[in-house]
């Protein structure tokens, strides 16, 4: 079939899948596709392709199941090629990971083959979907609603290794390359199962569309591919305004600064949005339109400090000029009280720890954002740590007056989930230090300062 050759060999070209010599793991299912691409691939003499056959037995057909391995083992044996099989309970790992059956089984197909590649040192897998398949994903995501990411469908290639050259095929044409090399094949009775949605797509939704467009599966192919073009447009346009607009990323989450933010295109905002999603949780899974807009009306809002939480332990919080995209974390307010009778070491809610040194009057010492000085004759240990209560009030260094907490967290633009867990030092009943943010004038180091406590609170930093 010199013609369906020519036509996957000019597409693995064009989109270059292939390089002279590649080994490559050819996912074989044993079914009409995988067969018809196995048989394609192995004719490419001109690429000289090291083929290693793949097969995962999902046990869901029970001896059904058993035929399809041994089948495939036998058509890898005919071609003279490696075969590399695993048999997997795919409906009970379902139901460990709370799984839909086709879900369960996709994720174990893939880590297979992942750690196949990895082993075999192959460029890519490859996968036979085509274009009949493309058009039932485009589909199928457009009745589950989808942007154009979800609707550019299935790429020809996708994850840096999986490739799929029968895109530039037809069912019907790969029907007809079966029949006229005289291939065999397995047919999986679950195919017809109209149960599945994907199947009805196939059996009802398809048929009735090609009433209206004989060549209604190409065209949606077409559709797919057009719009995987402007995707990938529109992923570089993503990633340069994530560059400017991201000001830190570490175990935290990931920071962007609300006014580059409101600067950008409401679409390339929600891109952004996604992408941090996916920086914090390693995907997009259960993330729904709904959330994203959660997430504008938050940046857009004239209120500075808000938040709201995602699927799956994802926290995005609005803190003034910032948002945070990042794991949900457990609440963790200052609880209690610490009393603090000499220099040490003590630990704080969080992680942090508060490190307390005496010692002479320091000569020109900067200090760090997060310490402070003070006369230990004015005052003196025990020092009583907390966090905030409603009323706390300091005297500020260098002020006549004193002023409420809270206000000094409003001016700092401190996020207000963040407020009770910044501890309060206390000697003698007096608020001597809101911790990395003022200084009392009772502590005040002067000329006739003899011993100074130095303090210092020390957190894990966003990297």
């Amino acid at each position: 079939m010199k013609t369906i050759s020519s036509k996957i060999l000019a597409f693995a070209t064009e989109h270059s899948l292939f390089s002279p010599g590649d080994t490559v793991v050819v996912a074989v299912s044993g079914g009409p596709d995988s067969v018809a691409l196995l048989d394609i691939l192995a004719s490419l003499s001109s690429l000289e392709l090291q083929l290693v056959v793949a097969h995962v037995n999902h046990c869901l057909r029970g001896a059904e199941s058993d035929e399809d391995e041994r089948f495939v083992a036998s058509l890898a044996a005919s071609y003279g090629l490696p075969f590399h099989g695993e048999t997997v309970d795919v409906r009970d790992f379902s139901r460990r990971e709370c799984l839909s059956l086709e879900d369960a089984g996709r994720r174990c197909r893939y880590a297979f083959f992942d750690r196949l590649a990895g082993r075999c040192g192959a460029s890519s897998v490859v996968l036979a979907h085509h274009a009949d398949d493309q058009a039932e994903t485009l589909l199928l995501r457009l009745l589950r609603g989808a942007g154009t990411t979800g609707l550019s469908a299935m790429a020809p290639r996708t994850a840096g290794r999986y490739v799929r050259p029968l895109l530039a095929l037809t069912r019907h044409e790969i029907e007809r390359y079966l029949r006229e090399r005289h291939l065999s094949f397995r047919v999986d009775s679950s195919n017809a199962d109209i149960a599945f949605l994907r199947n009805r797509l196939r059996h009802e939704l398809l048929p009735a569309l090609a009433g209206y467009n004989p060549e209604i599966s190409r065209r949606l192919a077409v559709t797919a591919e057009l719009l995987a073009a402007d995707e990938e447009v529109l992923e570089r346009a993503v990633a340069s305004a994530f560059e400017r607009i991201c000001h830190g990323r570490g175990d935290a989450g990931v920071e962007l600064d609300v006014a580059a933010l409101l600067r950008e295109p409401r679409g390339i905002r929600y891109r952004l949005y996604r992408r941090c999603v996916e920086l914090v949780k390693g995907d997009l899974a259960r993330l729904a339109f709904s959330h994203v807009r959660q997430i504008d009306d938050l940046v857009r809002s004239p209120r500075p400090n808000l938040s709201c939480t995602l699927p799956e332990g994802v926290n995005v919080t609005r803190a003034y000029g910032t948002l945070v995209v990042g794991p949900a974390a457990v609440k963790e307010e200052f609880e209690g009280e610490l009393f603090v009778d000499g220099p040490g070491t003590f630990p704080l809610p969080g992680g942090g720890e508060l490190v307390v040194e005496v010692g002479g009057p320091p000569e020109g010492v900067d200090l760090p954002p997060h310490a402070g000085c003070f006369d230990l004759a004015r005052t003196p240990f025990p020092w009583l740590v907390r966090g905030g209560q409603p009323g706390d009030r300091i005297r500020p260094l260098g002020m006549g007056g004193s002023r409420k907490v809270k206000d000094i967290f409003i001016d700092e633009k401190v996020p207000r989930e963040l407020r009770r867990n910044i501890p309060l030092v206390f000697s003698g009943g007096e608020l001597i230090w809101v911790c990395g943010y003022r200084v009392a004038e009772g502590g005040r180091v002067t000329a006739d300062t003899v011993l100074v406590a130095r303090a210092e609170v020390r957190y894990r930093p966003l990297k």
